[in-house]
């Protein structure tokens, strides 16, 4: 990272814990009760790996110059996981892109794993499998 790089959102939560846990937003967006920590990670996690794979993806196809005539998603399921004394994540995207050919959607998926974030973030530190659906 350089020290030119500009940030353009900054997410700021407040959690608490406990059987009252709650998740906030410093913008209101978010306000989530959190009685238990997990799933509660896990859910939120998918959730905004989701969004941002999404907007990756859009990118991707315009990048491209590639109409996308319907909006794409994404089912994304985050498994916690144990083996002796460590806990890992693995990570499974399932990709819908109607409409457009196979081909280009599996080259736009590809795409936007190197653009996204939090595909960045997580790439070589989880197992991620990702389908075109």
């Amino acid at each position: 990272m350089t020290s030119a790089a500009k940030a353009l959102f900054t997410g700021k939560t407040h959690v608490t814990s406990g059987a009252d846990g709650t998740a906030h937003s410093s913008d209101g967006f978010l306000n989530v009760k959190l009685a238990q920590p997990h799933p509660a990670a896990e859910n939120l996690f998918a959730a905004a790996w989701s969004a941002c794979y999404l907007g990756a993806l859009g990118l991707a196809a315009a990048q491209r110059k590639v109409k996308l005539p319907s909006e794409p998603s994404v089912d994304t399921a985050i498994d916690l996981n144990n083996a002796g004394d460590a806990f890992f994540l693995r990570a499974r995207l399932d990709v819908s892109v109607p409409g457009v050919d196979r081909a280009v959607a599996q080259e736009l998926i590809e795409a936007a794993h190197g653009i996204c974030p939090y595909s960045k973030a997580v790439h070589g530190n989880i197992e991620v499998t990702t389908t075109l659906v």
